[in-house]
């Protein structure tokens, strides 16, 4: 997503709760690898450093701008292709591909662009890719363009 922010997220705390979404606290936590204790004390008030909030923008893939300050794209803009995720989104897409439902080759990019931005979104933070997940995501995504 490239839009700008919504100006309601006035504070760190908001823009920090934006970024966890439905996902739980400690699920957030372990994903950006912080306790859950400290992601706490940063949705009740606290300001983080600025090496930690650099790592929870990082591995949220979330500008640094944006989470520190609320001005700019919530979300980093594209400087590296992440080839092992590129790559294992395009096989994930190629299994929806079919003869019985073939989609048109915009909706094949989208599928594809989807997966890729589902994966690099949820990478963990040893690096590795949750390939099941991003399977049944792609299910989904194919039932709704079919």
């Amino acid at each position: 997503m490239t839009c700008a922010a919504p100006e309601t997220e006035n504070s760190f705390a908001d823009r920090l709760r934006l970024l966890i979404g439905h996902e739980s606290v400690a699920a957030f936590s372990r994903r950006v690898g912080l306790s859950e204790a400290m992601i706490r004390k940063y949705l009740n008030g606290s300001e983080p450093t600025l090496s930690r909030a650099n790592q929870i923008a990082r591995q949220a893939n979330c500008s640094l701008e944006w989470l520190a300050t609320g001005q700019g794209f919530q979300y980093r803009q594209a400087e590296v292709v992440d080839m092992p995720a590129l790559e294992e989104a395009l096989m994930l897409a190629l299994e929806q591909l079919d003869e019985d439902t073939p989609l048109s080759n915009e909706k094949a990019l989208k599928l594809l662009v989807a997966l890729y931005q589902y994966l690099r979104t949820t990478k963990r933070a040893d690096g590795s890719l949750d390939l099941e997940a991003t399977r049944d995501f792609a299910r989904y995504l194919h039932g709704l363009c079919c």
